[in-house]
């Protein structure tokens, strides 16, 4: 039996029984188990005695051996007292000693410094005595042309004349070296220019061996940068004589100038230890010394260009320089940690510099491009149908020409220039709001709406109306659409700009505005064709406020802003206008036929129609033609209107639930019709109509007992009218019929209750007492 299982740590008594008993279930012979069992007892029980016998024995030995190990720990003890005693007694002679031979070791100390002393006198001498010598040979050896040994010499002489600092020529000394470097610079200046012209490795590896040696490698490289600056000058002039456009001519220059730096960066590497810095200032001072410079191209070209092409003319220019500066930014990014981060950065600047007057100015620009565009956006038209089309059309040139300024100002700054674009949008809104509006005057002139003729013949024309729902439409959709752009422009602008905004960044906050910086600094060390800032440096005061509109977008969510508010709110005014004048191209009818009421004759002298006694019953009475005619009209009214609950359209529907009509319900009234946008106009018409009723019924100057019947009946009508469409009557009119049937002795009574000046005007209209 194993019993090695018993000293597991994961020993578990039923799993050992468990398997134990396994193999003789298995064979399943009756008798098994428990003869099994009877065995597997006595063994453990053997086991058990065997283990306690063997700890009694363990135990008896540990017994007899504890007296030995007290009496060694003893020993141990006394030794280490014995060592303590030595070690005190031999740091005690180490202090007695020092004591002895301090002054003894102070004067070797003095004797080594002498001796120091003397070996670098010694050293100085020999040195002066070479320089000496090196002075005297050098003429022989510049006669000689051979550069590796005039270097020899002068880097000795320079080493010599390190060790003479404090001699009292030393400055004369340092003269005179530097002329004989100038005179082996002299000498070998044009075998250096053959070689880098050659591009031979082998002499240009010599020559930069010499020139470290002799501190001269700034001048090396001078002439380095000169051989090829001059060649890719060169290659600039050549385009700028050529016909080509300047896109295509800065086009071939920026691919020569990578071909450049592709093949130079081969080139240097074996030649130079820092070859990604040396082409790339290359680069620097090649783009710094094009004659004419890229600046004075772009802003001939610009001049040059048709004010409505300017933009697009700058912004094809630029492409360019971004599509030269990403194939840099390529070819640099494997090698990033290698390279000279200032130096990059440099040379960021450089290419993108001759378009940061542009940059800095792009508001203004999009602006005037906007302007123009949308000035030849056509609104206004002969025919009113014809200026609802052009209207119709024009929502989507205008979004067009926003979303393209959007485009615009991320291609052209990279996000940073938000601000300008937003002041441009608005101008963009405002202009043509504006035309919008002059567009509506002019339709409101054709369709004489502000010409009211009380003496024209009465004639139903929907036609006004009808093109005033579709403005309306027109309406919804530039409120639509300037919904759906607006949070497009704000996700747009955090996606571009917001890599400027530092997580740190806290709005009027000068602190925040450092960190923010600082944060930029630290950032640019990543990736400087990424963090190119011409705003920051230029424009504090337009960055800052560019830092907080990209704060708020963060903070509060692209779909809770205010990017363009003040254009949403020209819009929401031009829709109001759009309602005005559908409802005026409604209600124009209706005025017409009112204004007739007090310029009636017979008021006064009973001649209405035809002369009736005063005794005749009121049922007799049938209203006159005016307001038949209003009736007749308004009753027509929900067939009109019948497009606003039918129609799915969701422009209009938009437009009309952000647009109010004039005659709003009275304070106090329970109306269900602003659910409803049919009945809700239904019910501003039909205030207005007896708004207007009431007010020309008091514009009458006199009526006689049969006229007074007569204006109620008329009253009456209109007032069935009203209840037949499911309207409730103006309480002024109803004060006025109150008034009208009031006999001439009740009527003081009646009036009592009824606002003073109505009860004034109509008694004084019946020619009553008030």
């Amino acid at each position: 039996m194993d019993f090695s299982r018993f000293l597991s740590d994961e020993f578990e008594v039923k799993g050992w029984v468990n398997a134990a008993f396994r193999a003789v279930q298995q064979e399943e012979a009756p008798g098994k188990v428990d003869a099994h069992a009877a065995t597997l007892v006595m063994k453990l029980q053997l086991f058990i005695q065997e283990v306690n016998n063997a700890v009694e024995e363990t135990s008896h030995q540990a017994l007899q051996n504890m007296p030995r190990v007290l009496r060694e720990v003893e020993v141990l003890k006394q030794e280490a007292t014995f060592l303590k005693e030595q070690m005190i007694l031999v740091k005690e002679d180490i202090k007695k000693f020092e004591e002895d031979t301090a002054q003894s070791m102070q004067v070797l100390v003095e004797i080594d410094q002498v001796k120091s002393r003397m070996q670098l006198a010694a050293e100085s001498l020999q040195e002066a005595d070479k320089w000496s010598t090196l002075s005297a040979d050098i003429e022989e050896t510049l006669k000689t042309q051979d550069v590796s040994l005039i270097s020899a010499k002068l880097t000795s002489m320079q080493s010599s004349l390190a060790m003479l600092v404090d001699t009292p020529d030393y400055s004369e000394k340092c003269v005179h070296l530097e002329a004989l470097k100038n005179r082996l610079e002299a000498m070998a200046s044009p075998q250096i220019v053959a070689a880098f012209n050659s591009q031979s490795v082998d002499q240009a590896k010599m020559f930069v061996k010499v020139f470290t040696e002799i501190d001269r490698m700034p001048q090396l490289l001078a002439y380095y940068y000169k051989c090829h600056k001059v060649q890719l000058v060169a290659v600039w002039q050549e385009l700028c004589q050529s016909d080509l456009s300047l896109h295509r001519q800065l086009s071939e220059l920026y691919d020569t100038l990578l071909g450049t730096w592709h093949c130079q960066l081969q080139w240097a590497a074996q030649v130079f230890k820092n070859p990604h810095e040396i082409v790339t200032v290359l680069l620097i001072q090649t783009l710094g010394a094009l004659v004419p410079s890229i600046p004075v191209c772009l802003s001939t070209a610009m001049e040059s260009t048709a004010q409505d092409a300017r933009l697009a003319q700058l912004l094809e220019l630029h492409d360019a320089s971004v599509h030269f500066a990403k194939g840099l930014e390529v070819a640099m990014l494997p090698n990033l940690k290698e390279q000279n981060l200032v130096k990059v950065m440099e040379l960021v600047e450089v290419v993108f510099a001759p378009y940061k007057p542009y940059q800095l100015e792009y508001g203004d620009l999009e602006e005037e491009n906007l302007l123009i565009q949308i000035s030849a956006v056509p609104l206004e038209h002969w025919e009113v149908i014809d200026c609802v089309q052009e209207l119709n059309h024009s929502v989507n040139k205008l979004f067009i020409l926003a979303g393209g300024a959007v485009d615009n100002c991320l291609k052209l700054t990279d996000g940073l220039g938000a601000c300008g674009l937003l002041k441009a949008l608005k101008a963009l809104f405002s202009k043509y709001t504006s035309d919008f509006t002059n567009t509506l005057q002019s339709i409101r002139k054709k369709c004489k709406l502000d010409d009211v003729v009380a003496d024209s013949p009465f004639q139903e024309d929907w036609t006004a109306f009808q093109s005033s729902v579709r403005i309306i439409s027109i309406c919804g959709e530039l409120l639509h659409q300037c919904g759906d752009f607006e949070q497009q422009l704000a996700n747009r602008i955090l996606s571009a700009a917001g890599k400027y905004l530092s997580d740190s960044y806290s709005p009027c906050s000068f602190s925040g505005f450092q960190d923010t910086s600082s944060a930029e600094k630290k950032s640019s060390i990543k990736n400087p064709w990424q963090e190119y800032n011409y705003l920051l440096k230029e424009n504090p005061s337009e960055y800052a406020s560019l830092m907080e509109t990209l704060y708020t977008l963060k903070e509060k969510g692209t779909s809770n802003h205010n990017l363009l508010a003040s254009s949403r709110a020209a819009l929401s005014r031009l829709n109001q206008l759009c309602h005005q004048l559908a409802f005026d191209s409604v209600f124009l009818r209706i005025k017409q036929q009112l204004l007739l009421l007090p310029r009636m004759e017979g008021w006064s002298s009973g001649g209405i129609g035809e002369t009736l006694t005063d005794d005749l019953p009121n049922f007799s009475l049938t209203p006159l033609e005016y307001i038949s005619n209003i009736g007749q009209y308004i009753m027509s009214l929900p067939l009109h209107l019948e497009p606003f609950v039918t129609q799915e359209d969701s422009a209009l529907e938009l437009a009309l639930h952000a647009g109010k009509l004039p005659y709003p319900p009275e304070q106090g009234d329970e109306l269900p019709e602003l659910d409803n946008v049919a009945d809700y106009w239904l019910g501003s018409i039909a205030r207005a109509t007896m708004q207007t009723y009431c007010e020309v019924i008091l514009q009458i100057p006199q009526l006689t007992a049969h006229s007074t019947k007569q204006l109620v009946t008329d009253i009456d009508y209109l007032i069935n009218v009203m209840d037949a469409l499911g309207l409730q009557p103006s309480r002024t009119l109803q004060n006025i019929v109150t008034l009208l049937k009031a006999k001439p002795d009740e009527f003081r009574q009646a009036a009592k209750s009824l606002p003073r000046r109505l009860a004034a005007g109509i008694a004084a209209m019946r020619g009553l007492e008030g």
